[in-house]
This record gives structure tokens, sequence and C-alpha cells, in this order.
């Protein structure tokens, strides 16, 4: 519910400051005192295209904010979205340059102005020149209807919930089956290639571990042989020529064992020799290089290489192709098991199928009774409010299966016999739509219906007993909500819970719109301006006295 606007420098407003309240908010002025203002400032609050022109003259700049006491889920929804904060209360504020750029906030954080227009079309439904009927809107004729078939039909809901339940079983069954059947058809050409890497893995069996043991095991040969190349060649030196090493050392000693000086100055010497050639003579026995098992080195070579192979091809590590080959292998009884586990899922999505459209009939055939009784009473609203020879119905298209069942709903109207019916925004104008979507929303009070409605020209071209109906209607409307109505006719206004009067004041230089609320006599007065004009009589403030009764 709206509960304050405060409104500068738009127009002729200078500085506004209006408090609202629950039921019917009536507004009153002469023509031309300014009531349009008001929608124009109000809708800039709700997030309509901005206009410079709105700008009172001599400023730079023009502001409105729009305060509302309630909040539902779908702005609750909106706010957690972008991250603003809200509690009980939920405040619109926007500002207006004279360069032409327009700012927005709600509840003090900045916000696009598409953001703002959604918030405000969820509190405010405006039946005027910033029209933004809900029920012009065919995507929420179904909701309203169902909104309606709650209150009014027995175990709606529950035939509603239960067709959702079964519609979430059916949807999530046929997923599955298609997500199956995806799968089959993508595997089923790659049976034989994934049976021969299966086969491939399988023989090279690959334990967890085994790249690096072999790897290790491969090194340590390795060094091996080229340590018994460097013992061959130690032991080729000591053997060149011929003659061992060990044989030329001890000739050399022997050969000076010949010198006859006695003692042999040499004696040391050849004891040297002597020990040096039984040194070498172990070294030659102890350096001979093992034999090297070459089938050995090939035959781990030749398994770590096909480990790695495998391991690349697999795009995987040689750790994993253990997990790799049973992936494979579920892929391929997968698709070996193709044909039980097609059919089964086939069954099961058939049995959800069946009962997702027993419940979808059942919920149609609630809509159609739901929908005629939505007709009788609409109809019966219809001629109070001068619109008696309009007839209205709900067309019924088949739809794709959903949640909400299979029905398209449409409501239809035609405001003058022998004429075809056709789409609600397209079949009436001016003050007749707007008494139109008054009768609907009264029937279908309830039906997904916004904190606060604003009506305009909803008493064009009626009078007396018609306008009686359309206030009694509209007091009906706001008892369970709130609506603000900006009208001409005695009779509406007489049903006001608050009544403002509009009005335009100059000093000769200066005009200045102010609006402010009346009560007592101020009131009485206002509605007998309205019945006999500028000047009141005895007769128009007798007949005010008996309106406001």
């Amino acid at each position: 519910m709206l509960i304050n606007l405060n409104i500068s420098n738009i127009v002729l407003i200078d500085k506004l400051n209006l408090e609202f309240g629950s039921g019917l908010n009536i507004l009153t002025g002469e023509t031309g005192a300014g009531k349009s203002i008001l929608l124009d400032a109000l809708s800039l609050a709700l997030g309509a295209r901005s206009d410079v022109g709105l700008i009172r003259h001599g400023t730079d700049m023009a502001s409105v904010t729009a305060e509302f006491d309630a909040t539902n889920d779908g702005i609750n929804a909106v706010l957690d979205e972008f991250g603003i904060e809200r509690d009980n209360h939920i405040i619109l504020r926007r500002t207006l340059g004279t360069d032409g750029k327009s700012r927005a906030w709600v509840n003090d954080t900045p916000v696009s102005i598409k953001v703002l227009k959604n918030i405000g079309d969820e509190l405010v439904e405006v039946h005027g020149q910033f029209a933004n009927h809900t029920l012009l809107n065919q995507a929420m004729h179904r909701p309203a209807l169902d909104e309606f078939a709650i209150k009014n039909i027995a175990g709606f809901n529950e035939l509603l919930s239960n067709t959702r339940m079964a519609y979430n079983e059916y949807h999530s069954a046929d997923l599955r089956l298609n997500e199956v059947r995806d799968f089959l058809n993508r595997s089923a050409a790659e049976q034989e290639y994934l049976e021969h890497n299966v086969a491939e893995l399988r023989a090279l069996k690959v334990q967890p571990g085994e790249e690096d043991e072999l790897a290790t095991k491969r090194a340590d040969m390795i060094n091996a042989e080229k340590n018994a190349a460097i013992l061959t060649e130690a032991s080729n030196a000591i053997g060149a020529g011929g003659n061992t090493l060990d044989a030329q050392i001890f000739a050399v000693a022997h050969i000076l064992e010949r010198i006859k000086t006695d003692p042999n100055p040499y004696s040391e010497q050849i004891d040297t020799l002597y020990n040096a050639a039984e040194m070498v003579a172990n070294v030659a026995g102890a350096i001979a290089p093992d034999d090297i098992d070459t089938a050995t080195v090939d035959s781990i070579e030749e398994r770590l290489f096909a480990i790695r192979a495998a391991a690349r091809k697999h795009h995987v590590a040689a750790d994993e192709l253990p997990n790799k080959l049973a992936e494979m292998e579920n892929e391929l009884n997968t698709i070996n098991n193709s044909d039980a586990e097609l059919k089964k899922l086939e069954s099961v999505v058939a049995t959800a199928k069946r009962k997702y459209d027993e419940f979808a009939g059942k919920l149609t055939n609630a809509r159609h009774v739901a929908a005629d009784e939505l007709r009788t009473r609409l109809l019966r609203e219809l001629p109070d409010l001068k619109l008696g020879g309009a007839d209205f119905m709900v067309e019924f298209t088949t739809a794709s299966p959903g949640p909400g069942g299979v029905d398209d709903i449409t409501f239809m109207i035609k405001t003058n016999p022998g004429m075809p019916f056709a789409p609600l925004h397209k079949s009436a104008s001016g003050g007749e739509l707007a008494r139109l979507m008054l009768a609907m929303r009264v029937v279908l009070s309830g039906a997904r219906t916004a904190h606060t409605f604003v009506f305009d020209e909803v008493d064009t071209g009626i009078s007396g007993a018609t306008a009686s109906a359309v206030g009694d209607r509209l007091n009906r409307l706001a008892a369970g909500s709130q609506a603000l109505v900006i009208t001409h006719s005695a009779q509406v206004a007489g049903f006001a819970d608050k009544h403002f009067k509009i009005e335009k004041t100059s000093n000769g230089e200066i005009t200045t719109t102010n609006v402010y609320e009346i009560t007592g006599n101020d009131r009485l007065n206002e509605i007998a301006r309205i019945i006999s004009g500028a000047e009141i009589t005895p007769e128009s403030l007798a007949t005010a006295k008996t309106l406001l009764k």
C-alpha cells in the first residue's frame, strides 16, 4: 500500500507531501488544476519513461519518492537478486535533471530504471494514461483464472498441486530417457572402439605404481650396462699388448735382481715391483664384468613404453589407466544392456505421462467450470457500469504440457452485440476499458492483485446510477487493498475513505498546484461544487449530504 508520496519540482508542483491511507482514496479538483500531474509524478517513481518537460520551470532537478508499507514474493525476489536490503517498507526514489539524466533508488540502493519499473509494476496497477493493467497481459490470464478457481471451485488447489507434481515426475523421467537415448546414439558408434580399448587395457593389466617401478628398474639396468663397459675397458688396459700388466711388472723386477752388487742397491724397488705385480693380478681378477641380461632390459623397456603409450592414448596418467578401464567397461556394459534399460525407462515415462494426462485433463475441466462461473459473475457487474451490451468469455487453446497443465487461457470481450469476441486489450479503450478492468478486478478480487490500484478516467461519460455503481465497486475493491481514484463524479467521490482536493493557485507570477486532504464541511462543499459547478447551491449541498451518507 502506498503510504506516502513526496514530490518536488514537477511541472506546477513545488513541494508536496501526501499521506494516503488504506481503502478508497479519492482525488478531485477543477479541470486544469493538475490532477494529471500527480499521475505523471507517481508514474515517474514507478519507472515510467522520463520527460524533461516534467521539470518545474526555473529549477534544475525534479524528484519523486513513493513509500509503500508492504512487499510481496515477486518484489522480494527482485530485491534479493540485486542485493537490496528489505524489511516491511519499500521506498522508490527517482530524480530527473534538465540534462535528461534520470537516476533511481530502491531503499537507498541505486538501481536501473528497468529494475525500478519491475518493482513498480508489482506494487501498483495503473488504469489510465500510463496504464500497466496486469490483466491486459495474456500471460497473466491463466494465473488469474486459477486464483479465482482456488477461491470458488472446491478441490481446485489440490488438483493444481497434483498436476504440478505429476508433471515434475513425468518431466524428470522423460529427461532421463532422452539422456540415455542420446548416450546410446553417441556410444553405439563407438562400441567397436570401446571393445578394442577395453580388450587392450585388460591385456595390459596395468597396476598403480607400476610405471615408476619399471622406470627405476630400467634406469638401474642401463647404469649396470655402462659400468660393465668401463670395467671391460680397464681389464683390456691391464692386458694391453698381449702381456698382462702384472707379468710386465714382474719381468722388470726379475731383471733388476740380476744386478751383481751385494747388497743390491735396488732391493727396495724390487720389493715394490713384486707387490705391485701381485696387486695388479688381484685387480685383474676382480674387475671382470658380470654378464648383463639384455633380454630382461628389453622386456622392461617394452612394457614401460606400452604403459606410457596407453596413457597418452587415453589422455590420463599411467596410474589412472585402471580407472579408465573401469569407466569404459561401464560404458560398454550400458551399451550391451541398452535394450533392457531403454524399455524400463520407456515404461516409467509412459506411466508418468498417463498419470499427468489424467490430472491435466481434470484440471482443464475444472478451469472450464471456473471460466463459466467467472463469466456469470462478470456479466452480473457490467450493466450497472453502463456496459450492459458487453459479453465475456474465456478462450481455451491447447498448450505444450507444463506444470500448470495444457491450457493457454485468453480473456475475450466484445463491447457491443453483433461484434466478434477479441482479446481483452483490443476490445475497449478509455473510460470503457477502465470500467471493464474495475469490474474484472472486483470479480477477480485476490487474483494476483497489486497492493495499490490507480484509476483515472473511470467515470468518463457516465453519471447518476452508473457513477454510483462505479463508486460502489471501487469501494469494494479498495476494501481489501488500496485504490487511488481521480474523478469528476460526485457519486464516486461520496464513497471515499480519504478525500484529497487538487487546487491550482497563482500570485500573478507563479502558478502552483497544491493537494491537501479535506474532511467535514470542506469535503461536503467540494462534492457540492462537483455537482453544481462554481456556485454551490442549497440543492447541491443537499445532494452532497445524501451522497456522503
